[in-house]
């Protein structure tokens, strides 16, 4: 897969990772479900949008990433408030959360400008 060489896919699979770990426990299914779920979707259609041979659609999968992230980033807040993240845990969230909306900007930067070259 291409997607395994991108540190914005690691970083994302290993946030997931981390997520589904924590909310091992969590009773309450609804809130457990979307926020898994959001974190799994980053690397999930990072690592579709990567195979795709059009550049439309592997910034669209991308697009489709970044909306995940903000998503997760939402969830995280409203966890951290009705006490099921740690604020410390939260806020590492959070900062990885935005940090991989950034890497997706510039990775989709770079596909553009490689793609404008040839």
């Amino acid at each position: 897969m291409k997607c395994e060489k991108l540190d914005v896919w690691k970083k994302s699979a290993r946030l997931s990772a981390n997520v589904y770990k924590v909310f091992k426990e969590c009773k309450d299914y609804g809130f457990k479900d979307q926020i898994t779920r959001a974190g799994l979707s980053i690397p999930s259609n990072i690592a579709e949008g990567m195979e795709k041979e059009s550049l439309k659609e592997r910034t669209r999968f991308l697009d489709i990433a970044k909306g995940s992230a903000a998503e997760f980033a939402t969830q995280t807040y409203i966890g951290m408030d009705i006490g099921y993240i740690k604020k410390e845990e939260g806020k590492s969230w959070l900062e990885e959360s935005n940090h991989i909306l950034s890497m997706l900007s510039n990775l989709q930067k770079s596909i553009r400008e490689k793609n404008n070259g040839l």
